[in-house]
Order: C-alpha cells, then sequence, then structure tokens
C-alpha cells in the first residue's frame, strides 16, 4: 500500500475501529473484562475491524480532505459506522448467536468509533483554522453551476460561503493545481482533476448534465503564466472566466460574501505580482518628512498613497495640475486624517521656485515623479519634454542636494535604454545627471541619489489599456501600431512598491556608485495578444465582434523596448524583483557643457540643436524626427 494521505487515513480509521471495540467492551465490563474469553474477544474484534474497514472503503470516506472536515463529513461517518455496527450483529448472531456479547456493546461501540473517527479530523481542522464550520451544502438546482480551479483555502471558504448563504452559484467540481489530491473532495464537492484535463472535465460534466457555465480561479498563488492557458481553454469551451478576490481582503470582514469578480487586465500579466517587503521601506518613511513631485500623476499618486500608509512625519505633495492634485490631496485627507501635508501648485521648471519650496518643506526623502510621459506628444515638443523631463530633474535635485536631504529617488522609464524617441533620451539624460550627482565626491556626502527604471504601466493615463478600454466602449476596432510590437509591463501598485524596496534598498546601502536599480517585469508582452485579451474580457470574438487594425509604427517607437543597456552589466540584489544595471555615468565637467547648450536652445527655441546636444551624451539615440518635421515642431 502507498501511504499517501487518504491510504494514512484509511489505517487510522481501521486501528481506530479495532479500539474502538475494545474501548466499548471495557467500558461495559469494566474490570470484568479480564474475565472475558480471550478467544471470542479476538474473533469480534477482528470481524469488526475487517467489516469496519469494507465499510469505510466503500464510502469513500477518504476523498475528503481533513483540513476542510465539515458536517458533511460527520454525516458520512455516521452511517459508515451506522452499517458497521449492523454488518457486525448480523455476522456474529450467525456465527456465535450474540450469546457472550453484552447487548449494549452496539451501541456503546457506535458512539466511540463515531468519536475516533470524526475527533482527529475535526481536531486537526480546528488546529490548522482555530475555527469549525459545522455547515451543511444546500443543493440549488437552479443556481449558476461553476468549476473552481484551486483546491485550497479560498475554496473551501467559497464552497462553505455558497451552502450558508442565498448565493447564485452552485459548485460542481473542483479542478487542482496538483494531482496530490485529485479525486478527493471538499464539502462533498469533488476535485476531477488538474488544469491539463479541463477540457476532458466539462466534457464529463456536460454528459451528467452539470456543465459549468464559469470557471473561478480560487487560487491566490495561481501562476499568472497560465492564466493565459486557461483563459484560451474557457474560450474554446465557451465558458467565461472569473476570480476570487483575495483571502486577505476578507481578514477584517469574514462575514460578509465572496463575490466573484471578473478577470482582469493585471491577471494576464504571464507573472506573478510582486510583493513589498515592508519593514525596510517603513524604517525608510516612518517619521520621515517626505516630498514627492507629478504628486497627482498616475506613479505620483500611488506612491502618495503608499506613502502615506507607512506614517510620514509630514507630506508635501507637488505638482502643477490644480486638478489632479486636488484629486490626491483630497483623497489622503479622507484616509489618513492624522498624517499633516502640504499641498503645492508649482511647476520642477520653476529653480527658484522648488528652492524656496525645500528650504520651508525641509524634506528628508524627495522621490520625483513628474515628467512629461507620452512618446508622440513629446516627440513633436521637443524642447518641452526636455525643459520638464531633463531640467525639471535638474532642478529638483539640485534643490534636495541643497536643503542636504538624506535620500533622492528619481523614477525613469527602460524607453531610456536606446532610446529611438525624445522622451526616452530626455529620461536618460535625467539618469545621466543623477547618477553624475550621486558620484561626485565633493556633493554627495550628504544625499544618496537613487534611480529606478522600470517599463509600462497598466492602467496609468494615456496607458495601452486605458486606450483599449476606450475603443471597446466605442464599438471598437482597436488599433495596433505593429503586430511584433511588445513592451514590458507592471501594475500600478507592484512598481510603486518596488520603487520603495529599490530605494530602501539604495538607502541602506548608501550608494555612490551610480548604479540604476532596475525592476524584473517578467517576459514582455505583445500589444497584439493583449488587444486580444481585452476583447474577450469584454465577453466579445476578436476579429468577429471587434476589429484589430494596424496602423502603422509611430514617430520615435520602437518594436520593443529594453531594461538593460549594452555597457549595464545587470547584477542581482539582496531583494526580489528588483536588480541593478551598472552605470555608464561621467564627471560633471563632460557633461556640463551639454547641459548648457541644451538651456541656451529651450531659450533660443532651437530644436535641431537641442538634438544634436542630445545626441553628444546619448549617442544611440536615434531619432525619428525628419528636417521638415523639425521645422514644423520650432523655428
Amino acid at each position: 500500500m502507498i501511504f499517501n494521505r487518504p491510504n494514512t487515513a484509511f489505517v487510522h480509521d481501521v486501528i481506530a475501529a479495532a479500539l474502538a471495540f475494545i474501548l466499548s467492551l471495557l467500558l461495559r465490563l469494566g474490570d470484568g473484562i479480564a474475565f472475558y474469553p480471550d478467544q471470542e474477544l479476538y474473533f469480534a474484534t477482528a470481524v469488526f475491524t475487517i467489516v469496519a474497514a469494507i465499510v469505510f472503503r466503500a464510502f469513500r470516506m477518504y476523498q475528503g480532505v481533513w483540513r476542510y472536515a465539515s458536517l458533511n463529513d460527520l454525516v458520512n461517518i455516521t452511517k459508515a459506522v451506522s452499517l458497521t455496527v449492523l454488518i457486525f450483529l448480523v455476522i456474529l448472531f450467525t456465527v456465535t448467536r450474540l450469546e457472550d456479547l453484552p447487548r449494549s456493546l452496539p451501541f456503546i461501540s457506535w458512539f466511540v468509533l463515531i468519536a475516533l473517527l470524526g475527533g482527529p479530523r475535526f481536531a486537526y481542522r480546528l488546529i490548522k483554522d482555530r475555527r469549525l464550520d459545522f455547515t451543511l451544502d444546500k443543493d440549488a438546482h437552479l443556481r449558476v453551476p461553476i468549476l473552481l480551479v484551486g483546491a485550497g483555502d479560498s475554496a473551501e471558504l467559497f464552497i462553505r460561503d455558497v451552502s450558508r448563504t442565498d448565493s447564485n452559484y452552485r459548485v460542481v467540481g473542483i479542478v487542482s493545481g496538483s494531482s496530490a489530491r485529485v479525486g478527493q473532495n471538499i464539502h462533498g464537492v469533488k476535485i476531477l482533476g488538474t488544469l491539463e484535463a479541463i477540457g476532458e472535465i466539462v466534457e464529463e460534466l456536460t454528459r451528467r448534465g452539470k456543465r459549468p457555465q464559469r470557471v473561478v480561479v480560487t487560487s491566490e498563488r495561481f501562476e499568472t503564466g497560465r492564466m493565459q492557458e486557461l483563459f484560451d481553454i474557457s474560450e474554446n469551451l465557451g465558458i467565461s472566466v472569473a476570480r476570487l478576490p483575495s483571502l486577505s481582503d476578507f481578514k477584517n470582514d469574514m462575514t460578509g460574501a465572496m463575490a466573484v469578480r471578473p478577470i482582469e487586465v493585471e491577471d494576464l500579466l504571464g507573472r506573478p505580482q510582486a510583493n513589498l517587503e515592508k519593514e525596510d521601506v517603513r524604517r525608510l518613511i516612518s517619521n520621515r518628512r517626505v516630498l514627492v513631485t507629478g504628486a497627482g500623476g498616475s506613479i505620483g499618486s500611488e506612491l502618495v498613497r503608499q506613502l502615506a500608509n507607512l506614517k510620514p512625519a509630514h507630506l508635501t505633495l507637488l505638482d502643477n495640475s490644480e486638478y489632479n492634485l486636488f484629486r490626491i490631496d483630497l483623497e489622503v485627507g479622507n484616509r489618513f486624517p492624522d498624517i499633516t501635508k502640504s499641498t503645492i501648485i508649482s511647476d520642477v521648471r520653476d529653480s527658484s521656485k522648488l528652492e524656496e519650496i525645500f528650504r520651508f518643506e525641509n524634506p528628508e526623502l524627495v522621490f520625483h515623479a513628474a515628467a512629461l510621459k507620452h512618446v508622440p506628444l513629446v516627440e513633436v515638443n521637443v524642447l518641452e519634454g526636455v525643459a520638464t523631463n531633463v531640467f525639471g530633474t535638474i532642478n529638483v535635485a539640485n534643490a534636495t542636494l541643497n536643503s542636504r536631504a538624506d535620500t533622492f529617488v528619481q523614477i525613469s522609464t527602460d524607453k531610456a535604454v536606446n532610446p529611438t524617441n525624445v522622451m526616452g533620451s530626455t529620461k536618460r539624460l535625467a539618469e545621466l545627471y543623477c547618477q553624475t550627482l550621486g558620484m561626485a565626491k565633493d556633493t554627495s556626502k550628504d544625499t544618496t541619489f537613487v534611480t529606478v527604471r522600470f517599463g509600462n504601466v497598466l492602467g496609468s493615463t494615456g496607458s495601452v489599456v486605458e486606450i483599449f478600454r476606450n475603443q471597446l466602449a466605442q464599438g471598437g476596432p482597436l488599433t495596433v501600431t505593429h503586430p511584433d510590437m511588445t513592451r514590458y509591463f507592471m501594475t500600478i501598485r507592484e512598481s510603486v512598491e518596488l520603487v520603495l524596496q529599490a530605494s530602501a534598498l539604495g538607502n541602506e546601502e548608501r550608494r555612490r556608485d551610480g548604479k540604476i536599480f532596475v525592476l524584473d517585469m517578467g517576459e514582455p508582452v505583445k500589444i497584439m495578444d493583449l488587444a486580444r485579451q481585452m476583447i474577450r474580457l469584454a465577453g466579445l470574438k476578436p476579429e468577429e465582434d471587434v476589429k484589430i487594425e494596424v496602423t502603422g509604427i509611430r514617430p520615435g517607437e520602437k518594436l520593443f523596448e529594453e531594461i538593460f543597456h549594452g555597457a549595464e552589466a545587470p547584477m542581482p540584489t539582496t531583494k526580489d524583483g528588483v536588480m541593478i544595471a551598472a552605470p555608464r555615468a561621467a564627471t560633471m565637467d563632460q557633461i556640463k557643457p551639454v547641459f548648457d547648450r541644451l538651456a541656451t536652445c529651450i531659450e533660443t527655441s532651437d530644436t535641431k540643436g537641442a538634438l544634436k546636444a542630445i545626441r553628444q551624451l546619448v549617442p544611440e539615440f536615434q531619432s525619428g524626427l525628419t528636417e521638415e518635421r523639425t521645422r514644423g515642431v520650432a523655428k
């Protein structure tokens, strides 16, 4: 016999049956058991044990998971024990006419065996969960049949929730991520197979009149790389896909029903979302004065939310958009009323105003998220991009240094690597300045300069997901600039969490080497695949219900992005999800004349001269601007 969990439970129950008979006889006879005939004791115990073993197997008592023992299991145990006692009495009556068997012994054995079988199961659950739930499942045939993917805590909680509430769902089966539990059940719902067999499972359920109308992912750790596989299988079967919220969403309200929600685009990233190690970050932020530029933007506002949750001594929110700043200020005031904050409308291009703000606010930590980020717009507004992304960064970095703040964090982009557009090249110049300033021995003794580089953010303003959603709302078509185009993607939450993680790591090591922290974004995602997924998520079929049009690559757009330059050897760090790119820095004497020329180009509206100056420091920059387009942009 292979001693897996079901067989181990079977051996436990057979031993319990033998003990139950002997204990029952002891309870009935007391000291008189010493005078009970040995031969009849051995015979009766053996018969009782063998009968119990056969009945237990017949009742399939080993398909249940002890961790999720419920009243259904207790009912099953009661039935099995009752049949065991009845068969035992018939056999013993046939052989011995029950001459030496006390008349009350079968009743005592019935109670003792139920206690020995049920007790360990519920004790195990009590130890694991520190709670018991004796709830019988309801069988409501009019409810929506669903197939669960994942045989863990969330699945068990959902099945119990369905059984005790007036739910719209009926669970017809479970698909496990592991073959170890196949054949078992949770509260009477059978684990039918693994994800690879989901097609056969649905076919079998259909034959039994239980075809699921929806597949619900319950596992919190479900490999997102397999989500696309599940999505494709379900689409072929004509079944929608949904998922349960995380169990952590219910830790403060376990009485609420577990609502099924649609699969989000974030679930299709092709990798697990990164999680923040909060202790290091809490030590960096807690009880310190923090300033955020671009505080009303997509990244800046999420950064403010997470910073506020870490209890800083004071928050300074700086942005040049009145409306964006108003929204995040209102939200922080409502959610974190105890945090003191300043809300300042200002432009990072105004160096004198920034110096005044820094002197008054006296920040210890500065997060620089302000930037012009939309590639096509910056491509035709070159000087504006240089003024904000380059000189805005210089102004904030200098103000940070002059105020003797402890840490400056520059948020950069993968578009700064081998840039083919103005936006990427200006962000590379911003990286270069911060690297150079951080490595300068005469100026970096008070301030640590940290640069963090990552890719596209799902759901940010102007992102491809937002564009696709708007196009879907209008009935399509969805526009993709090239069928082979790929991008790295992160969610807003995880990008900000990893920015904080990298900031804590850079501050902890007090880095003076100009290295850039690069966030691990997994494998790049094809934009064409993302468009198809968005259409499917809307319950429609690509190319049938909604067309996808290829419009051609826009000015400055690359087919694929890179997170490391060829001269930036990647190195691991002590934190998961964060890597380091070796520096490509220069001295301040080398870069200052070029930055001075860029400043002159802005004053004289010389776009062509600005592009030429950019290439001096970013020689890999290949601009898509033609001579005619340059004249159209500037003089």
